[in-house]
Protein backbone atom coordinates (compact mmCIF):
# COMPACT_ATOMS: atom_id res chain seq x y z
CA UNK A 1 0.00 0.00 0.00
CA UNK A 2 1.24 3.18 -1.10
CA UNK A 3 2.49 5.55 1.87
CA UNK A 4 0.93 8.75 0.81
CA UNK A 5 -2.78 6.78 1.38
CA UNK A 6 -3.57 9.30 3.92
CA UNK A 7 -3.20 12.20 1.31
CA UNK A 8 -4.89 10.52 -1.11
CA UNK A 9 -8.09 9.55 0.64
CA UNK A 10 -8.07 13.16 1.72
CA UNK A 11 -8.24 14.28 -1.99
CA UNK A 12 -10.44 11.48 -2.65
CA UNK A 13 -12.90 12.38 0.06
CA UNK A 14 -12.70 16.39 -0.93
CA UNK A 15 -13.70 15.78 -4.34
CA UNK A 16 -16.29 13.55 -3.52
CA UNK A 17 -18.12 15.53 -0.96
CA UNK A 18 -18.41 18.44 -3.47
CA UNK A 19 -19.64 16.33 -6.00
CA UNK A 20 -22.38 14.51 -3.61
CA UNK A 21 -23.23 17.89 -2.24
CA UNK A 22 -23.99 19.62 -5.33
CA UNK A 23 -25.58 16.66 -6.42
CA UNK A 24 -27.88 16.44 -3.29
CA UNK A 25 -28.98 20.38 -3.64
CA UNK A 26 -30.31 19.33 -7.36
CA UNK A 27 -31.93 16.40 -5.84
CA UNK A 28 -34.09 17.95 -3.35
CA UNK A 29 -34.77 20.88 -5.68
CA UNK A 30 -35.72 18.77 -8.44
CA UNK A 31 -38.13 16.44 -5.95
CA UNK A 32 -39.57 19.86 -4.27
CA UNK A 33 -40.47 21.27 -7.33
CA UNK A 34 -42.03 18.34 -9.07
CA UNK A 35 -44.13 18.38 -5.64
CA UNK A 36 -45.09 22.22 -5.78
CA UNK A 37 -45.86 22.11 -9.32
CA UNK A 38 -47.94 19.18 -9.72
CA UNK A 39 -49.08 17.98 -6.09
CA UNK A 40 -49.67 14.51 -8.02
CA UNK A 41 -48.83 11.47 -6.21
CA UNK A 42 -48.56 9.73 -9.53
CA UNK A 43 -45.51 12.14 -10.84
CA UNK A 44 -43.71 11.97 -7.49
CA UNK A 45 -44.22 7.86 -8.29
CA UNK A 46 -42.56 8.31 -11.73
CA UNK A 47 -39.50 10.50 -10.02
CA UNK A 48 -38.78 7.56 -7.88
CA UNK A 49 -39.05 5.14 -10.43
CA UNK A 50 -36.64 7.58 -13.06
CA UNK A 51 -34.25 7.24 -10.14
CA UNK A 52 -34.56 3.92 -9.29
CA UNK A 53 -34.42 1.78 -12.00
CA UNK A 54 -31.44 2.95 -14.43
CA UNK A 55 -29.43 1.75 -11.16
CA UNK A 56 -30.89 -1.52 -11.18
CA UNK A 57 -30.36 -2.39 -14.85
CA UNK A 58 -26.82 -0.69 -15.16
CA UNK A 59 -25.18 -2.25 -11.64
CA UNK A 60 -24.22 -5.49 -13.09
CA UNK A 61 -22.60 -4.31 -16.60
CA UNK A 62 -21.40 -1.41 -13.59
CA UNK A 63 -19.55 -3.79 -11.61
CA UNK A 64 -17.79 -5.69 -14.65
CA UNK A 65 -16.57 -2.23 -15.71
CA UNK A 66 -15.45 -0.84 -11.87
CA UNK A 67 -13.01 -4.54 -12.23
CA UNK A 68 -11.98 -4.31 -16.37
CA UNK A 69 -11.63 -0.36 -16.43
CA UNK A 70 -9.47 2.14 -14.26
CA UNK A 71 -11.90 2.62 -11.44
CA UNK A 72 -10.54 6.52 -10.86
CA UNK A 73 -11.34 7.15 -14.81
CA UNK A 74 -14.82 5.71 -14.60
CA UNK A 75 -15.21 7.93 -11.20
CA UNK A 76 -14.19 10.65 -13.09
CA UNK A 77 -16.55 10.16 -16.29
CA UNK A 78 -19.63 9.44 -13.97
CA UNK A 79 -19.16 12.53 -12.16
CA UNK A 80 -18.91 14.14 -15.64
CA UNK A 81 -22.16 12.57 -17.29
CA UNK A 82 -24.04 13.89 -14.06
CA UNK A 83 -22.42 17.56 -14.74
CA UNK A 84 -22.81 17.73 -18.09
CA UNK A 85 -26.80 16.45 -18.08
CA UNK A 86 -27.63 18.95 -15.48
CA UNK A 87 -25.47 21.75 -17.75
CA UNK A 88 -27.89 21.20 -20.59
CA UNK A 89 -30.96 20.88 -18.33
CA UNK A 90 -29.82 24.07 -16.57
CA UNK A 91 -29.80 25.90 -20.15
CA UNK A 92 -33.23 24.52 -21.61
CA UNK A 93 -34.90 25.72 -18.01
CA UNK A 94 -33.11 29.02 -19.30
CA UNK A 95 -34.12 29.21 -22.64
CA UNK A 96 -37.68 28.50 -21.49
CA UNK A 97 -38.20 24.67 -21.45
CA UNK A 98 -38.96 24.07 -18.27
CA UNK A 99 -41.63 20.59 -18.72
CA UNK A 100 -41.18 18.31 -15.55
CA UNK A 101 -40.60 15.19 -18.20
CA UNK A 102 -37.12 17.01 -19.03
CA UNK A 103 -36.53 16.45 -15.12
CA UNK A 104 -37.48 13.05 -15.55
CA UNK A 105 -35.03 12.36 -18.44
CA UNK A 106 -32.56 13.96 -16.27
CA UNK A 107 -33.02 12.28 -13.11
CA UNK A 108 -32.86 8.90 -15.02
CA UNK A 109 -29.41 10.22 -16.72
CA UNK A 110 -28.07 11.21 -13.25
CA UNK A 111 -29.33 7.61 -11.91
CA UNK A 112 -27.08 6.40 -14.54
CA UNK A 113 -24.40 8.11 -13.37
CA UNK A 114 -24.33 7.32 -9.71
CA UNK A 115 -24.82 3.49 -11.35
CA UNK A 116 -21.92 3.57 -12.77
CA UNK A 117 -19.73 5.84 -9.50
CA UNK A 118 -21.02 3.61 -6.85
CA UNK A 119 -19.38 0.01 -7.53
CA UNK A 120 -16.28 1.30 -8.44
CA UNK A 121 -16.17 3.87 -5.41
CA UNK A 122 -16.83 0.91 -3.34
CA UNK A 123 -13.73 -1.68 -5.11
CA UNK A 124 -11.67 2.29 -5.20
CA UNK A 125 -11.49 2.21 -1.84
CA UNK A 126 -9.78 -0.82 -0.72
CA UNK A 127 -6.95 -0.16 -3.66
CA UNK A 128 -6.00 3.50 -1.76
CA UNK A 129 -7.14 2.35 2.12
CA UNK A 130 -5.04 0.19 4.26
CA UNK A 131 -7.18 -2.62 5.07
CA UNK A 132 -7.15 -2.18 8.73
CA UNK A 133 -8.40 1.53 7.77
CA UNK A 134 -10.84 0.62 5.90
CA UNK A 135 -13.85 0.98 8.83
CA UNK A 136 -12.60 4.40 9.94
CA UNK A 137 -12.21 5.86 6.30
CA UNK A 138 -15.87 4.05 5.64
CA UNK A 139 -17.57 5.71 8.67
CA UNK A 140 -15.74 8.83 8.53
CA UNK A 141 -17.03 8.79 4.63
CA UNK A 142 -20.67 7.85 5.91
CA UNK A 143 -20.75 11.02 8.43
CA UNK A 144 -19.76 13.52 5.57
CA UNK A 145 -22.90 12.01 3.62
CA UNK A 146 -24.50 12.48 6.37
CA UNK A 147 -24.07 15.98 6.94
CA UNK A 148 -24.29 16.61 3.84
CA UNK A 149 -28.25 15.38 3.89
CA UNK A 150 -28.57 17.27 6.78
CA UNK A 151 -27.63 21.12 5.28
CA UNK A 152 -28.86 20.25 1.24
CA UNK A 153 -32.61 19.84 2.05
CA UNK A 154 -31.94 23.31 4.25
CA UNK A 155 -30.27 24.96 1.84
CA UNK A 156 -31.99 23.60 -1.28
CA UNK A 157 -35.75 24.60 0.14
CA UNK A 158 -33.76 28.25 0.90
CA UNK A 159 -32.35 28.67 -2.50
CA UNK A 160 -35.79 27.42 -4.29
CA UNK A 161 -37.04 30.60 -1.97
CA UNK A 162 -34.83 33.28 -3.01
CA UNK A 163 -33.30 32.24 -6.19
CA UNK A 164 -34.35 29.79 -9.71
CA UNK A 165 -33.85 26.60 -10.28
CA UNK A 166 -31.43 27.00 -13.10
CA UNK A 167 -29.26 28.47 -10.37
CA UNK A 168 -29.15 25.53 -8.01
CA UNK A 169 -28.30 22.99 -11.20
CA UNK A 170 -25.69 25.51 -12.43
CA UNK A 171 -24.31 25.20 -8.42
CA UNK A 172 -24.20 21.58 -9.35
CA UNK A 173 -22.04 21.98 -12.46
CA UNK A 174 -19.19 23.69 -10.84
CA UNK A 175 -19.36 21.44 -7.82
CA UNK A 176 -18.98 18.83 -9.99
CA UNK A 177 -16.66 20.29 -12.24
CA UNK A 178 -14.18 21.03 -9.49
CA UNK A 179 -14.31 17.72 -7.98
CA UNK A 180 -13.45 16.13 -11.29
CA UNK A 181 -10.50 18.25 -11.91
CA UNK A 182 -9.00 17.75 -7.93
CA UNK A 183 -9.46 13.80 -8.92
CA UNK A 184 -7.88 14.03 -12.23
CA UNK A 185 -4.68 16.39 -11.32
CA UNK A 186 -3.96 15.37 -7.27
CA UNK A 187 -5.08 11.78 -6.86
CA UNK A 188 -2.11 9.29 -7.76
CA UNK A 189 -3.05 6.41 -7.61
CA UNK A 190 -2.22 3.01 -9.56
CA UNK A 191 -4.37 0.39 -11.95
CA UNK A 192 -5.75 -2.50 -9.94
CA UNK A 193 -4.36 -5.24 -11.31
CA UNK A 194 -7.29 -6.70 -13.68
CA UNK A 195 -7.21 -3.15 -15.17
CA UNK A 196 -4.00 -3.36 -16.05
CA UNK A 197 -3.66 -7.25 -17.38
CA UNK A 198 -4.68 -8.33 -21.10
CA UNK A 199 -8.80 -9.41 -20.83
CA UNK A 200 -8.61 -12.76 -21.42
CA UNK A 201 -12.46 -13.53 -21.50
CA UNK A 202 -15.21 -11.66 -22.92
CA UNK A 203 -17.62 -8.81 -21.58
CA UNK A 204 -20.20 -11.53 -21.16
CA UNK A 205 -17.90 -14.43 -19.58
CA UNK A 206 -16.65 -11.89 -17.25
CA UNK A 207 -20.17 -10.65 -16.05
CA UNK A 208 -21.00 -14.89 -15.45
CA UNK A 209 -18.06 -15.29 -13.44
CA UNK A 210 -18.77 -12.26 -11.52
CA UNK A 211 -22.53 -13.57 -10.70
CA UNK A 212 -21.13 -17.28 -10.41
CA UNK A 213 -18.95 -15.87 -7.68
CA UNK A 214 -21.41 -14.50 -5.72
CA UNK A 215 -23.16 -17.62 -6.15
CA UNK A 216 -20.60 -19.40 -4.92
CA UNK A 217 -19.39 -17.27 -2.30
CA UNK A 218 -20.98 -19.00 0.88
CA UNK A 219 -20.67 -15.38 2.93
CA UNK A 220 -21.53 -13.54 -0.14
CA UNK A 221 -24.28 -15.21 -0.98
CA UNK A 222 -25.84 -15.93 2.20
CA UNK A 223 -25.69 -11.82 3.09
CA UNK A 224 -27.12 -10.76 0.04
CA UNK A 225 -30.11 -12.71 0.61
CA UNK A 226 -30.75 -10.93 4.08
CA UNK A 227 -29.96 -7.55 2.22
CA UNK A 228 -32.88 -8.63 -0.37
CA UNK A 229 -35.46 -9.57 2.49
CA UNK A 230 -33.98 -6.53 4.68
CA UNK A 231 -34.62 -3.78 2.13
CA UNK A 232 -37.65 -4.90 1.07
CA UNK A 233 -38.61 -4.94 4.72
CA UNK A 234 -37.26 -2.02 5.38
CA UNK A 235 -39.58 0.17 1.93
CA UNK A 236 -42.41 1.52 4.75
CA UNK A 237 -40.26 3.03 7.45
CA UNK A 238 -37.94 4.71 4.40
CA UNK A 239 -40.40 5.93 2.09
CA UNK A 240 -44.10 5.84 4.24
CA UNK A 241 -42.86 7.34 7.81
CA UNK A 242 -43.22 11.57 6.31
CA UNK A 243 -47.01 10.30 4.79
CA UNK A 244 -47.70 8.49 8.78
CA UNK A 245 -46.26 12.00 10.20
CA UNK A 246 -48.98 14.36 8.03
CA UNK A 247 -51.65 11.83 8.62
CA UNK A 248 -51.02 11.22 12.44
CA UNK A 249 -49.15 14.53 13.80
CA UNK A 250 -50.29 17.19 11.28
CA UNK A 251 -48.92 17.86 7.74
CA UNK A 252 -46.67 21.21 8.74
CA UNK A 253 -43.44 21.87 6.58
CA UNK A 254 -41.56 21.79 9.89
CA UNK A 255 -42.36 17.78 11.23
CA UNK A 256 -41.15 16.89 8.07
CA UNK A 257 -38.32 18.79 8.20
CA UNK A 258 -37.64 17.91 11.57
CA UNK A 259 -37.49 14.21 10.58
CA UNK A 260 -35.03 14.09 8.06
CA UNK A 261 -33.03 16.64 9.96
CA UNK A 262 -33.29 14.27 13.42
CA UNK A 263 -32.29 11.23 11.16
CA UNK A 264 -29.45 12.86 9.70
CA UNK A 265 -28.20 14.36 13.09
CA UNK A 266 -28.49 10.18 14.21
CA UNK A 267 -26.42 9.64 11.21
CA UNK A 268 -23.62 11.75 11.81
CA UNK A 269 -23.02 10.86 15.54
CA UNK A 270 -22.93 7.02 14.12
CA UNK A 271 -20.14 7.76 11.49
CA UNK A 272 -18.52 9.53 14.36
CA UNK A 273 -18.84 6.57 16.56
CA UNK A 274 -17.73 4.41 14.27
CA UNK A 275 -14.65 5.94 13.49
CA UNK A 276 -13.47 5.60 16.86
CA UNK A 277 -14.89 2.31 17.98
CA UNK A 278 -14.61 0.36 14.51
CA UNK A 279 -17.63 -1.90 16.46
CA UNK A 280 -17.64 -5.31 18.44
CA UNK A 281 -14.74 -7.85 18.17
CA UNK A 282 -16.99 -9.99 15.37
CA UNK A 283 -18.34 -7.75 12.96
CA UNK A 284 -21.73 -9.60 12.66
CA UNK A 285 -22.34 -8.80 16.33
CA UNK A 286 -22.15 -5.24 15.02
CA UNK A 287 -24.46 -5.49 12.15
CA UNK A 288 -27.11 -7.82 14.35
CA UNK A 289 -27.43 -5.33 17.18
CA UNK A 290 -27.94 -2.46 14.54
CA UNK A 291 -31.12 -4.42 12.91
CA UNK A 292 -32.05 -5.54 15.92
CA UNK A 293 -32.49 -1.66 17.04
CA UNK A 294 -33.82 -0.57 13.73
CA UNK A 295 -36.76 -3.19 14.26
CA UNK A 296 -37.06 -2.37 17.40
CA UNK A 297 -37.67 1.36 16.46
CA UNK A 298 -39.90 0.33 13.51
CA UNK A 299 -42.63 -1.25 15.92
CA UNK A 300 -41.88 1.43 17.90
CA UNK A 301 -43.30 3.98 14.93
CA UNK A 302 -46.06 2.31 14.72
CA UNK A 303 -47.40 2.50 18.35
CA UNK A 304 -45.79 6.34 19.43
CA UNK A 305 -48.67 9.47 19.88
CA UNK A 306 -46.11 12.17 20.64
CA UNK A 307 -44.08 13.51 18.16
CA UNK A 308 -41.34 14.49 20.41
CA UNK A 309 -40.45 10.46 20.96
CA UNK A 310 -40.93 9.81 17.52
CA UNK A 311 -38.13 12.51 16.61
CA UNK A 312 -36.10 10.74 19.48
CA UNK A 313 -37.13 7.24 17.90
CA UNK A 314 -35.99 8.44 14.29
CA UNK A 315 -32.74 9.83 15.99
CA UNK A 316 -32.11 6.26 16.88
CA UNK A 317 -32.33 4.66 14.08
CA UNK A 318 -30.25 6.83 12.03
CA UNK A 319 -27.81 6.25 14.60
CA UNK A 320 -27.30 2.74 14.17
CA UNK A 321 -27.37 2.80 10.40
CA UNK A 322 -23.87 3.40 9.79
CA UNK A 323 -23.39 0.53 12.45
CA UNK A 324 -24.82 -1.79 9.56
CA UNK A 325 -23.33 0.22 6.43
CA UNK A 326 -20.38 0.37 7.59
CA UNK A 327 -19.82 -2.97 8.85
CA UNK A 328 -21.11 -4.75 5.29
CA UNK A 329 -19.28 -2.57 3.36
CA UNK A 330 -15.89 -3.28 5.05
CA UNK A 331 -17.03 -6.91 5.40
CA UNK A 332 -17.41 -7.46 1.50
CA UNK A 333 -13.84 -5.37 0.86
CA UNK A 334 -12.18 -7.42 2.92
CA UNK A 335 -13.63 -10.60 2.26
CA UNK A 336 -14.20 -10.43 -1.91
CA UNK A 337 -11.15 -10.87 -3.71
CA UNK A 338 -9.91 -7.29 -5.84
CA UNK A 339 -10.54 -8.48 -8.83
CA UNK A 340 -14.40 -8.68 -8.36
CA UNK A 341 -15.03 -6.09 -6.02
CA UNK A 342 -17.06 -4.09 -8.98
CA UNK A 343 -19.34 -7.18 -10.01
CA UNK A 344 -19.64 -7.82 -6.39
CA UNK A 345 -21.08 -4.27 -5.55
CA UNK A 346 -22.55 -4.23 -8.67
CA UNK A 347 -24.82 -7.02 -7.87
CA UNK A 348 -25.53 -5.17 -4.53
CA UNK A 349 -26.27 -2.18 -6.56
CA UNK A 350 -29.05 -4.41 -7.93
CA UNK A 351 -30.37 -5.55 -4.91
CA UNK A 352 -30.89 -2.66 -3.11
CA UNK A 353 -32.24 -0.33 -6.00
CA UNK A 354 -34.42 -2.87 -6.74
CA UNK A 355 -35.86 -4.27 -3.28
CA UNK A 356 -37.08 -1.28 -1.61
CA UNK A 357 -38.93 0.36 -4.81
CA UNK A 358 -40.98 -3.69 -5.21
CA UNK A 359 -41.49 -3.47 -1.79
CA UNK A 360 -43.34 0.10 -2.52
CA UNK A 361 -45.44 -1.83 -4.89
CA UNK A 362 -46.65 -3.32 -2.58
CA UNK A 363 -46.58 -1.31 0.97
CA UNK A 364 -47.55 2.13 -0.99
CA UNK A 365 -50.90 0.81 -2.05
CA UNK A 366 -51.30 -1.27 1.50
CA UNK A 367 -51.35 2.17 3.16
CA UNK A 368 -54.28 3.71 1.49
CA UNK A 369 -56.06 1.14 2.35
CA UNK A 370 -54.90 0.09 6.43
CA UNK A 371 -53.16 2.48 9.04
CA UNK A 372 -49.09 3.04 8.02
CA UNK A 373 -48.67 1.91 11.64
CA UNK A 374 -49.76 -1.44 11.45
CA UNK A 375 -47.46 -1.94 8.21
CA UNK A 376 -44.74 -0.75 10.56
CA UNK A 377 -45.56 -2.85 13.77
CA UNK A 378 -45.58 -5.91 11.01
CA UNK A 379 -42.34 -5.19 9.07
CA UNK A 380 -40.76 -3.97 12.25
CA UNK A 381 -41.75 -7.33 13.82
CA UNK A 382 -40.45 -9.17 10.75
CA UNK A 383 -36.70 -6.91 10.47
CA UNK A 384 -36.36 -7.77 14.20
CA UNK A 385 -37.02 -11.60 13.90
CA UNK A 386 -34.29 -11.12 10.61
CA UNK A 387 -31.66 -9.94 12.89
CA UNK A 388 -31.94 -12.68 15.03
CA UNK A 389 -31.73 -15.27 11.97
CA UNK A 390 -28.95 -13.41 11.09
CA UNK A 391 -27.43 -13.30 14.55
CA UNK A 392 -27.39 -17.53 14.58
CA UNK A 393 -25.74 -18.06 10.89
CA UNK A 394 -23.17 -19.89 10.79
CA UNK A 395 -21.83 -18.61 7.86
CA UNK A 396 -22.18 -15.02 8.80
CA UNK A 397 -20.11 -15.14 12.41
CA UNK A 398 -17.81 -16.91 10.69
CA UNK A 399 -17.05 -14.51 7.95
CA UNK A 400 -17.71 -11.69 11.02
CA UNK A 401 -14.42 -12.94 13.22
CA UNK A 402 -11.51 -10.78 12.92
CA UNK A 403 -8.40 -12.31 11.01
CA UNK A 404 -5.71 -13.49 12.82
CA UNK A 405 -2.34 -11.88 12.45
Amino acid sequence: MNKSWKRNIIIFLLSQTLSLFGSSLVQYAITWYITLETQSGVMMTLSIICGFLPTFFLSPFAGVWADRFNRKILIILSDSLIAVSTLILAILFLTGHNSIWLLFAVSAIRAVGSGIQSPAINAFLPQIVPEDRLTKVNAANGTIQALIMLVSPMLSGALLTYTRLEAIFFIDVITAAIGVFILLFFLHAGVHHKASAKQVVSYKEDMLKGINYVKNHPFVKEYFLFCAFFFFLAAPVAFLTPLQVARSFGDDVWRLTAIEITFSIGMMAGGIIMTAWNGFRNKIHTMTFASLVMGMCTVAFGYVTIFWFYLLLMGVFGLVMPFFNTTSTVMLQEKVEEDYLGRVFGVFGMISSAMMPLGMLLFGPLSDIIKIEWILIGTGILLFAEGLVMSGSKVLLEAGKPRQS
